[in-house]
């Protein structure tokens, strides 16, 4: 993310209380946040070894059912969970016709050997692997697949590198260029070993008014539980900063999705 003056990075807020923020915010979060270029859903396919079409997915972490959409789109019977009220709201509102129930990926409400495909799109890094895996394990069937992925931003673009050094600054993050470009989550996805996740990236772009892309920035739980003042102040920088670079007012986000499959034996 990009992302905190010199008001410590210490001083951020609890994982807990971060993840809650959504909820207030859900329709800035659907109207305005990335979705996912169809070729990660071919990714999806080769790497987990079946169609999409007819497949069980239970995508945990839901939000406002953008990566939701996609698979239920690709013909996938998606079975959603989500655990805020917020985002569940929305996600009803918005597709109604996909089954959405209330929970975690730290305990799923779902049955054993369930599904085919279990899919967390932006929301593993919420879950405790230690309990998330093994229910992941319990849930999927036989030769069933976990994705995990994560839309990150392109810093090797230089306005988007330069935009992550302006967060930085503002959230007393001091982030040297050459530990800027994202890590590789494949290790942490599951520390313990007991799956082997493949790894792919996808890079893709969008073009926004450069209101959606601050209203997308702003977003981001780090924003949403900074006080009003502050985050008003650092997004009118923000626009007069990308208005140098985008004149016309219409930004050219690009991401690199990473991808992580792992198939169950």
């Amino acid at each position: 993310m990009v992302g905190m003056t010199t008001r410590e990075a210490a001083q951020l807020p609890p994982a807990s209380a971060r993840a809650h923020s959504f909820n207030a915010a859900a329709a800035q979060y659907a109207a305005n946040r990335p979705s996912y270029p169809p070729a990660l859903l071919d990714a999806l396919e080769e790497l987990s070894g079946r169609p999409l079409a007819g497949a069980r997915a239970v995508d945990v972490g839901a939000g406002t059912g953008i990566a939701s959409r996609l698979l239920h789109e690709r013909g996938a019977r998606v079975l959603a969970v989500e655990p805020g009220a917020g985002m569940a709201a929305e996600f009803r509102r918005a597709l109604p016709d996909v089954p959405l129930v209330r929970g975690d990926g730290n305990a799923l409400p779902v049955a054993d050997a369930h599904a085919d495909l279990i899919t967390y799109a932006q929301a593993w890094h919420w879950t405790d692997p230690a309990r998330s895996v093994p229910e992941a394990l319990r849930v999927l069937r036989p030769g069933g697949a976990l994705a995990l992925w994560w839309n990150v931003d392109a810093v090797d673009v230089d306005w988007i590198s330069e935009a992550a050094d302006r967060a930085g600054r503002f959230f007393g993050l001091a982030i040297p260029a050459e530990k800027r470009k994202a890590a590789d989550r494949t290790e942490l996805a599951d520390p313990s070993g007991r799956l082997a996740f493949e790894r792919r990236v996808v890079r893709w772009s969008r073009r926004v008014p450069l209101d959606v892309h601050l209203a997308n920035i702003a977003s981001h739980s780090a924003f949403l539980l900074t006080p009003q003042d502050d985050r008003t102040a650092f997004m009118a920088e923000e626009r007069a900063h990308l208005l140098k670079v985008f004149p016309d007012g219409v930004v050219e986000e690009t991401y690199d999705v990473q991808l992580l499959v792992a198939v169950t034996p």
